[in-house]
């Protein structure tokens, strides 16, 4: 497996705690969210159209966000996300299970890149 698609796969992983960490920063709607994600990785991951789509309507079939339609004053009518109380408690739990598992991945590698 190539480095670049283990990282995706990583990445993958976790992102419905991604997303969700992006809509506590405020509202928002996809071509948003997949700008931030971009932007917050530095270029190094650019999430999928399908994926956040798919991401997003699990979230809220789950109660972690919710949607409603923009106005149409600023050009296309948008679907906007908003981050529900339920998605504020998911994101802190998914928060510290990735500290949790880095913590022991950091131990299990050695924090010096795999020295000990």
């Amino acid at each position: 497996m190539a480095a670049r698609d283990a990282v995706s796969d990583l990445i993958r992983g976790n992102i419905d705690a991604i997303i969700l960490h992006v809509l506590s920063q405020g509202d928002s709607y996809g071509y948003e969210i997949l700008k931030e994600i971009a932007t917050a990785s530095q270029g190094d991951y650019e999430m999928k159209e399908p994926s956040l789509y798919t991401s997003l309507k699990r979230l809220e079939t789950q109660g972690f966000v919710s949607s409603y339609w923009g106005d149409e004053t600023q050009g296309a009518r948008r679907k906007y996300y908003r981050i529900c109380d339920a998605g504020i408690t998911e994101l802190q739990e998914a928060t510290e299970r990735w500290m949790r598992v880095r913590r022991i991945i950091d131990r299990l590698l050695g924090a010096n890149g795999g020295e000990r």
